[in-house]
């Protein structure tokens, strides 16, 4: 309701309201744009850019219910325009800053995996599994059908299984 009452003030012109709703939305943007740049300057660099498109263009925005997925939306058009930019693979490099623990390493293949996916299925998958979102709000960030998202996690899904069998399934995790 809070969230519904934000919208509403930041569509007339509210910056404070504005900026209480992209606090709140900042880690998850920032989760997206590093899942695809692989790099926290970029990834930052795309929340600003994020921050202000949305600004420019909440007044746009039909229903307050939609902001989350709206805001997701606008962040992952800005990463494939980036990725057409650069003319670069979305996935790269991974650097480890934190010391090396198994977890860490099984969290680092798991997003390298899902890198090596491509678009769409890295960003069904990642929207679903790592951002927690419903089939019918990846829908909307992705301007598809339900029925297309539920085929594209498929899909991503039997890939990640193959790379894992090629890696040497569960004995190699």
């Amino acid at each position: 309701m809070e969230k519904k009452w934000l919208v509403q003030k930041a569509k007339k012109g509210d910056e404070e309201a504005f900026f209480a709703l992209i606090s709140s939305h900042k880690e998850q943007l920032y989760r997206i744009a590093y899942s695809y740049l692989k790099n926290e300057a970029d990834s930052l660099e795309a929340i600003q850019e994020v921050t202000y498109r949305a600004f420019k263009g909440i007044k746009k925005l039909k229903q307050a219910d939609y902001f989350s997925t709206w805001l997701v939306r606008i962040m992952i058009n800005y990463c494939r325009d980036e990725w057409k930019k650069k003319k670069r693979e979305p996935i790269m490099q991974v650097k480890m800053k934190e010391p090396y623990t198994e977890d860490n390493n099984l969290q680092l293949e798991v997003q390298e995996a899902i890198s090596l996916l491509g678009d769409p299925y890295q960003t069904v998958i990642q929207l679903r599994y790592m951002e927690d979102f419903m089939i019918k709000d990846i829908a909307k960030v992705m301007d598809s059908s339900e029925n297309t998202v539920k085929t594209w996690l498929r899909k991503g899904l039997e890939k990640l299984r193959q790379y894992w069998d090629e890696k040497g399934g569960s004995e190699h995790v």
